[in-house]
């Protein structure tokens, strides 16, 4: 069994996020695959534990991009996490499961060293490309003692090339996710680097929650700034001229006036 323990507590649920757990997250994506459910949203914090207890059974959250397809049958809709997106979402093709795939490629890669594949300090722009065009490297001195069984396994799980992608079943068969090569050499390092990357994604997650309220509570103070300007009545404007006034108001005003 893998062990890398590095959780969060989320209510009475622990965030998945320790390597012994591997065999049983490509099990449940088996699950949904054999019965036509692409999940399109695969990422740690989407990845749950039922209870605190080390044995607890491991859970796949939010399905609120999920989508249940027939066989041969492909998506289009642009949707999923920055970061966790197959290429072929990011360009606007048709999809199919093989999306999830990826996505647990990148999850992989992440709980083998702490931080993503396609993490550029440059900004998210730079992201975009490094995906598209599948650019990630095995970082020295991070990567130094993973074994090769594992960076196999993640080489054919983020490959541009959905047809070349392993499937679950696949996957599952592979010699790192069976347990006959495995290493612990790098778990130490892998833990602390594991915590930095919650810490940056909970303080990005922060950054984007002030600046979306921030928008709202301007865009809040224009309109009730817009609502409070004086308005014409449709009675004095008809399409955008000043309603002329009658013969009998006219001669009336002198008289009020005097």
């Amino acid at each position: 069994m893998y062990c890398m323990c590095f959780s969060k507590t989320v209510g009475n649920l622990r965030v998945y996020s320790c390597v012994e757990l591997k065999p049983r997250r490509i099990a449940k994506e088996t699950y949904l695959h054999a019965n036509g459910i692409v999940h399109r949203d695969l990422k740690p914090e989407n990845l749950l534990y039922a209870t605190p207890a080390p044995d607890a059974p491991l859970k796949i959250a939010d399905f609120g991009l999920s989508k249940i397809v027939e066989d041969q049958v492909t998506m289009k809709t642009v949707c999923g996490t920055p970061g966790y997106c197959a290429p072929e979402i990011l360009r606007g093709c048709a999809y199919g499961p093989e999306v999830d795939m990826w996505s647990l490629g990148i999850i992989t890669y992440i709980l083998l060293c702490g931080f993503e594949p396609f993490y550029d300090e440059r900004g998210d722009h730079y992201i975009y490309k490094r995906t598209l065009n599948c650019e990630f490297d095995f970082v020295s001195p991070w990567w130094d003692d993973v074994s090769l069984n594992a960076k196999d396994l993640v080489r054919k799980l983020i490959v541009l090339d959905p047809k070349k992608r392993l499937t679950t079943l696949q996957a599952l068969q592979h010699p790192w996710v069976t347990g006959k090569a495995a290493n612990f050499a790098h778990m130490d390092n892998a833990q602390k680097k594991l915590q930095e990357f919650n810490a940056r994604r909970k303080l990005k997650a922060a950054v984007k929650a002030v600046v979306a309220s921030t928008r709202l509570g301007s865009a809040s103070s224009h309109s009730a700034h817009d609502s409070s300007k004086p308005s014409c009545s449709a009675s004095s404007i008809r399409d955008g001229k000043p309603e002329e006034k009658s013969a009998q108001e006219a001669e009336a005003a002198p008289e009020e006036m005097s």
